[in-house]
C-alpha cells in the first residue's frame, strides 16, 4: 500500500532532536537532510528536573510558556533567541541549555502568515497565525471575547482532530480538545493536569471544529474577554500524523496500534482515569526495549521504563502501566512521523 495522498517526507514538518547545553549561544541544527526552519518548539531537560519549556513563532523569539504549568506566558531573554533555517539558537538559561547537560527538542513547522478577524457570537477580535496545510499545523494568536459560540479560524482547510489553547496574560490551564475522546469536543483534557477527561460546555461550547474554524465557550482558558490566546491545531494527514484511541489490555504484550507510519513522537494520555501523560520519541536512546519516558506535566528527568515499543508501521504498548496500557482503559494519542509505511513510489520503511 503506498501513500499518494501523505506525506513521503515528513522531517520537513516535523523533526525531534538531542543536544547538550553550553550556557552560552547555542545554534542547534536539526538533524534531517532537509532543512525545516521551526515554527513551534518545545524543549525538556533529561537529565535534570526543570520545567517544559515551549517557543513559537507567532508570539516570537524569547516568548515562553510551559507545558507542564499554567503560568502566564513571560520572556526569557537567554532563552530561545531565534528560529533559524534548520534549527533555533539559544541563550545560556539553565532550564535548556544548561552546560554539560543533556537536552530534547519537538519542533514543527507551519510557515505561511495568515491574519484576519474572529467570527461567530459576540465581538469579533483580531487574530494571526502561521499554518502549514500540507503538514496540518496551525498556531493561531486570538483575542478573546467571552460569548459562548466564538468561533476562530485556523486555515488548515479541514477539520482539525487536535486543538490546543493556552491563554497568555494571566495563568489558566492548558486546554487540550481531541476529536478521539469518548465525546469528542463535548469534552477536555488539560496539558499540565492528570485528570480523566472532563464534560463541559464552557470550553469549546460542546462544538466540534470545522474544517475552517474551531469554536470556544466562555471560560476564561479558551475566551477570556480580551486577552491573547495561543491555540496550536493538528490535522491528520496520511502517512505523517495520526490522533486516534485505543484501548489498553494490562500486558506486556500489549495493545497494537497501527499508525501507517513509523512514528518520531508519540503523545498518549488514558482519558478514562487519573493519570500522567506520557512522551516518547525516536531520538533518545534506547527506544524499544528500555523506552526512555517524558512526563508533560511534570518537571521531572527523563525515566526508562519500557511503556512503548516503535514499529515500521505503528507502536506497541510493552507494560502494564497506568499510563499507557491499564487494562480496560481508554487512551488517546498524537502521534508525528519519521517516515511513512511505503512511500509515494513503494520504497518500504524499517523498524530501526
Amino acid at each position: 500500500m503506498s501513500y499518494t495522498n501523505g506525506l513521503d517526507n515528513p522531517e520537513l514538518y516535523f523533526q525531534a532532536k538531542n543536544y547538550s547545553g553550553n550556557a552560552s549561544t547555542n545554534a542547534i541544527t536539526l538533524d534531517g537532510s532537509e532543512n525545516m526552519q521551526p515554527d513551534m518548539v518545545w524543549l525538556k531537560s533529561r537529565s535534570f528536573s526543570q520545567n517544559h519549556e515551549m517557543y513559537d513563532s507567532v508570539r516570537t523569539a524569547t516568548k515562553r510558556l510551559y507545558p507542564n504549568g499554567s503560568y502566564a506566558e513571560d520572556t526569557n531573554s537567554t532563552g530561545l533567541t531565534a528560529f533559524n533555517s534548520d534549527g533555533f539558537t539559544l541563550g545560556s538559561s539553565n532550564a535548556i541549555n544548561k552546560s554539560g547537560d543533556t537536552f530534547v527538542s519537538w519542533n514543527w513547522k507551519a510557515g505561511t502568515s495568515v491574519s484576519g478577524t474572529t467570527t461567530g457570537s459576540g465581538t469579533s477580535k483580531a487574530y494571526s497565525g502561521s499554518v502549514s496545510t500540507d503538514g496540518g499545523f496551525s498556531i493561531i494568536k486570538y483575542i478573546g471575547n467571552g460569548t459562548s459560540g466564538h468561533t476562530i479560524p485556523h486555515h488548515l482547510g479541514v477539520q482539525p482532530q487536535v486543538v490546543i489553547c493556552k491563554r497568555l496574560s494571566s495563568s489558566g490551564q492548558w486546554v487540550f480538545g481531541s476529536m478521539a475522546l469518548p465525546n469528542q469536543f463535548e469534552q477536555f483534557l488539560e496539558l499540565d493536569l492528570t485528570g480523566a477527561a472532563q464534560t463541559s460546555s464552557l470550553r469549546w461550547n460542546d462544538t466540534d471544529p470545522s474544517s475552517s474554524v474551531f469554536t470556544v465557550g466562555s471560560t476564561a482558558d479558551t475566551n477570556q474577554d480580551g486577552t491573547n490566546i495561543i491555540a496550536y491545531s493538528f490535522a491528520e494527514k496520511k502517512g505523517f500524523s495520526k490522533f486516534s484511541s485505543y484501548v489498553g489490555n494490562g500486558s506486556s504484550d500489549g495493545s497494537y496500534i497501527h499508525l501507517g507510519f513509523k512514528p518520531a513522537f508519540v503523545l498518549q494520555k488514558c482519558t478514562s482515569t487519573s493519570t500522567d501523560w506520557t512522551l516518547a520519541d525516536n531520538k533518545r536512546p534506547g527506544y524499544n526495549e528500555t523506552n526512555k519516558r517524558l512526563v508533560p506535566n511534570e518537571s521531572a528527568s527523563e525515566a526508562t521504563n519500557n511503556a512503548i515499543d516503535f514499529l515500521s508501521n505503528g507502536f506497541k504498548c510493552r507494560q502494564d502501566q497506568a499510563n499507557a496500557n491499564g487494562s480496560g482503559e481508554t487512551y488517546i494519542y498524537m502521534a508525528f512521523a519519521e517516515s511513512p509505511f511505503v512511500t509515494s513510489t513503494g520504497i518500504p520503511t524499517t523498524a530501526r
